[in-house]
Formats: structure tokens, sequence, C-alpha cells
């Protein structure tokens, strides 16, 4: 009962780190994004103590360094996908156990099916040879 618990609470537990990596890859992304979108902006104030290449440059950088950011949280989806399916894969029992159980009956159905192919098949060799015998002996006397 208490390992039935505790392995509960570690799914829960798994759950919520799961769900938290999300949001957080998911904020990370669109804030990077939002700030980008401030960059693009043209700039108006003439009196910038910057010179305009050098904001411009400042700016490219700062533009690829939240690209970049954006691609890493995009990243970490994936694997947090590849981390969810694995998971599953390897933990859902019931479905796992269902899985076997059906080919296991598949296969039950498939072997009945082929032994009772395999009587008819014999019955049919055994009237036939039993028919050629009878032609043959009665032939043979003749």
């Amino acid at each position: 009962m208490s390992q039935q618990k505790t392995l509960s609470q570690n799914k829960e537990a798994l759950l919520k780190s799961y769900n938290k990596r999300m949001k957080d890859d998911i904020k990370s992304m669109v804030d990077n994004f939002i700030e980008i979108i401030k960059l693009a902006r043209v700039p108006q104030d003439e009196d910038s103590q910057v010179l305009r290449p050098l904001q411009n440059n400042q700016d490219q950088y700062e533009m690829h360094v939240r690209a970049c950011n954006v691609v890493r949280a995009g990243e970490c989806l994936m694997k947090l996908i590849s981390d969810i399916k694995q998971y599953l894969v390897l933990n859902d029992f019931p479905s796992i156990n269902e899985a076997i159980s059906q080919n296991t009956r598949f296969d039950k159905n498939m072997q009945n099916e082929c032994d009772s192919r395999l009587c008819l098949l014999r019955d049919d060799v055994a009237s036939e040879l039993y028919e050629l015998e009878e032609e043959y002996y009665s032939s043979a006397y003749k």
C-alpha cells in the first residue's frame, strides 16, 4: 500500500516537474520574442549618447542572443516531449499488458484456426487415401 502511494507521489512530482519545465520554456520563448520585436523599432531620439552604428551593432548582437535563447527553449521543449514519450513507453504498464493480452488472444485464435484447418486437411487426406487404397487393392486382384 505504501509502495503504491510512493509511486503515485513520484508520478505526481514528475508531472509537476514536466509542467514547470514546459511553462518556463514557453515563457522564455515569449519573453525573448517580445524583446526581439522591441529591438526592431526605429530609434527616434537623435541626442543619444551612443552612436547609431554602435547602437545598431549592439541591437544586432542582442537579437542574435535572444534568437539563440528562443531556439534553446524550443530544443528544451523537444527534449521534454521526448522525455514524456519515453516515460509513457516505459511506464505505461496497463497499456503494455493490454497489448500483450491482445496479441496473445490473436495468436491463440490463429492457432485454433490452424488446428481446425489441419484437422480438416487430415480428414480429407485420410478419406482420399482410403479411396485410393480401395481402388488399388480392388484393381490389383483383377
